[in-house]
């Protein structure tokens, strides 16, 4: 795909805006299959899973007249931890925003916008099932298979990716670029103010 200059630096695209709409609404039919008749909870992890966790919310809440599935009642809530310093996984999860509601015999879903090492997610589902859940099942947007250090599966996954640093639709390096409407690969900076641009992982 074409490369974008945003904030100094070159974006190569690696999926578009409306491959995202497609794969969210892929996810939004396979969770009404598995869900239809509850009413699951969506925790979202801040910061990063907030745009796709908006966007399944709202694609359940439309329900599809092409496919006849109907409206999908659904609440949320949100966690938040942190294990990434820049581009780097320090392995240390700490947490810093915790769930408001209980969900002590409800299915729930944690939405997360990437699967890399597995130590997020890993961490994250063993804290949420001490409070007792009916049940639990994972739902990220990508996964990066060859980052994977501890094992931890996706039931719900939207597209895997190679092992690049990637921004955009809720991603960020450093808070930047969270608000690009795609996921794209930082490449090299363009504005000679800028110094040190992002290291691409190979």
């Amino acid at each position: 795909m074409a490369s974008v200059e945003v904030d100094g630096y070159l974006i190569e695209k690696l999926i578009s805006e409306h491959e995202i709409q497609v794969i969210v609404q892929e996810l939004a039919e396979r969770i009404y299959t598995d869900y239809q008749g509850r009413v699951p909870v969506l925790v979202g992890v801040l910061k990063g899973a907030n745009p796709f966790m908006a966007d399944l919310m709202r694609e359940l809440g439309r329900g599809n007249p092409e496919t006849g599935r109907p409206i999908m009642p659904v609440e949320i809530d949100f966690i938040q931890v942190h294990s990434y310093d820049g581009q780097v996984s320090s392995g240390e999860i700490s947490q810093s925003f915790d769930l408001s509601t209980s969900i002590k015999g409800r299915d729930v879903i944690l939405i997360e916008d990437i699967l890399d090492t597995g130590r997020t997610l890993t961490s994250l589902m063993d804290r949420l099932a001490e409070r007792k859940p009916n049940s639990i099942s994972i739902c990220v947007f990508l996964d990066k298979p060859d980052r994977r250090k501890v094992s931890v599966e996706a039931k719900y996954c939207g597209q895997q990716i190679p092992d690049k640093f990637v921004v955009g639709y809720g991603l960020d390096w450093k808070q930047k670029f969270r608000y690009l409407p795609f996921i794209g690969v930082v490449g090299q900076a363009v504005a000679s103010q800028i110094s040190t641009p992002p290291l691409l992982l190979s």
